[in-house]
């Protein structure tokens, strides 16, 4: 069977802007994210996932675009973006893009065009409506912050749709020549080297902008996924899409090579029980959201994760569970965004517990599909609760404990954004170059089981059962592909445990520890297992050689 590059290896996401500067300017570059380049490779990242780097005015992080076929001019030229293009594929390295095409900052020339003449060529680019629109007050993404997404336009005389913020004008993507402009901004960055997008709010993107059909139109994805694969043929979509099962179905479509929509979907439902059973050290949540889960079509993929740069999304839980995670892990409403998330990082949500951040990250990386990291989780980076919504957790990369935390020359009141100052956070006591030198740093952890990883197949490309008979606070499931069968096993309790898995033995190989939260000896008795509390434990059951 041949093996896709998306469901083996590690996609590390990052803001170029908040990665590394070199020209002292306090704004990350893209000779910056160069020179770091074997930082990742020694990390064991295969791709990196770059948040948008458009020319924007950045009211939202950079997703309020202004112009899709440009690099922002603070991070650099295009010339600058291919030679890190390159230099990424000289080190084995692939590079996916933010595509947001949903929405486009007020200030693009489309919107300002569209504004300014009901004539122009652009005015149905956009959603408008002559008279107060009666959803006008429903669907906000961001409620608390926008109370309405429809604002009305003094210029154009009109009211125009908006389901992100008022700043962020929704695209009409009933309008086939906006359908076709999307196309184009795709394939132009396809052609320049990139492995795919992650598409941004997919199911908004989708949903049909008039008219009483409001079925989201997925053959969209269809539509554009043909057209990267006739560009480069092993490129791929991930959709970030946090809607039902049944809907997940239709967003692979059959993925089967003729009937493909996107290759991979975030898993929301996943990383909330992952959360809801670490509030309750009980593992029970993510053993039934496995079962609970759709197959996936024969090359569908999920994309796991733990933290990325959004808030902690707990939508899908009950108003009960999301108490239950409130009193164990964000107590103060200030940790809390737009009443459904958690604006932290993950070691301070853990309360800076080493043992439960390896815990949290190793049940991840062993959940089927491919890990997604946000930059600096391999450090355990904090964040800053004074800034607003989800810039919390969009602070600089910390390398180092010198000013400026190696980011950046400049001034620090320069900087894109503040550095995390203070506290058990602060870049003085968490950074690269001090955790490079302590052989039992988080970094080094990082380091050592993403490597494993990548040698364990099987977890992004086997078949996973979960194996029942421990307490509730134990995770066990093995993951069975070409290379052989993996057995993971998770204590998400503080309680020590010894588990009887004699049945799972096999009668050729000896079972093999190789990754672990502590040393349990060089043995492995699958009949008297033990671990400990918060402890996690990788064992080799089956190898098959020659594969």
């Amino acid at each position: 069977m041949l093996t896709r590059w998306y469901r083996t290896g590690v996609f590390y996401s990052l803001d170029v802007g908040l990665f590394q500067d070199t020209n002292g300017d306090g704004v990350g570059d893209f000779q910056g994210l160069m020179e770091r380049l074997d930082y990742l490779g020694r990390l064991g990242v295969s791709t990196l996932w770059l948040n948008p780097m458009y020319p924007s005015p950045r009211r939202d992080g950079g997703y309020d675009i202004c112009d899709y076929y440009h690099v922002h001019q603070r991070l650099g030229s295009l010339g600058d973006f291919a030679l890190m293009m390159h230099e990424a594929g000289e080190r084995g390295i692939r590079v996916m893009l933010d595509l947001v095409v949903n929405h486009t900052s007020d200030q693009h020339p489309w919107f300002q065009s569209a504004r300014s003449d009901p004539n122009s060529p652009y005015r149905d680019w956009y959603v408008w409506s002559e008279t107060e629109p009666p959803d006008r007050f429903e669907g906000m993404v961001f409620p608390g912050v926008e109370n309405e997404i429809w604002t009305y336009d003094e210029v154009a005389h009109a009211w125009y749709r908006h389901r992100f913020y008022r700043f962020e004008p929704d695209l009409n993507t009933d309008n086939p020549a906006v359908q076709e402009e999307i196309h184009k901004i795709a394939m132009f960055w396809i052609d320049l080297g990139v492995s795919g997008f992650r598409v941004d709010a997919a199911p908004f993107l989708i949903e049909p902008r008039h008219g009483p059909d409001k079925r989201p139109r997925y053959e969209f994805l269809r539509e554009l996924r043909e057209s990267m694969s006739w560009h480069r043929g092993d490129s791929v979509m991930l959709a970030e899409a946090n809607v039902s099962d049944e809907e997940l179905r239709e967003y692979f479509g059959q993925a089967d090579g003729t009937a493909t929509r996107v290759l991979m979907v975030f898993a929301f439902r996943l990383n909330q029980a992952l959360i809801l059973a670490l509030a309750r050290e009980d593992a029970r949540p993510v053993a039934a959201t496995l079962r609970e889960l759709p197959d996936l079509p024969r090359y569908g993929q999920w994309a796991t994760f733990l933290r990325n740069h959004d808030e902690v999304d707990l939508g899908r839980l009950t108003e009960e569970e999301r108490q239950e995670v409130a009193r164990a892990f964000a107590p103060d409403p200030d940790m809390w965004a737009y009443g459904r998330g958690i604006r932290r990082r993950l070691a301070p949500i853990l309360h800076g517990d080493r043992r439960r951040i390896e815990l949290a990250y190793s049940l991840q990386m062993s959940m089927p599909g491919t890990p997604v990291i946000r930059y600096g989780e391999e450090l355990g980076m904090g964040d800053r609760l004074d800034l607003p919504e989800r810039e919390a957790i969009r602070t600089p990369m910390q390398w180092d404990h010198t000013p400026g935390a190696g980011f950046s020359s400049a001034d620090p009141r320069a900087f894109t954004a503040p550095l995390v100052e203070d506290g058990p956070y602060s870049y003085k006591i968490v950074n690269v170059t001090d955790e490079r030198l302590d052989p039992n740093s988080l970094l080094t952890w990082f380091e050592r089981t993403l490597h494993a990883l990548r040698e364990c197949e099987e977890i992004g490309t086997g078949d996973h059962e979960i194996i029942d008979g421990g307490p509730p606070g134990v995770m066990v499931h093995q993951a069975t592909g070409r290379t052989g069968t993996t057995l993971f096993v998770h204590n998400l309790a503080n309680q020590p445990c010894r588990l009887k898995l004699g049945d799972l033995h096999d009668p050729v190989q000896e079972p093999l520890s190789f990754v672990a939260d502590s040393d349990y000896g060089n043995g492995v008795d699958l009949d008297a297992l033990d671990v400990a509390g918060y402890g996690y434990r990788w064992i080799r059951l089956r190898r098959m050689v020659g594969q």
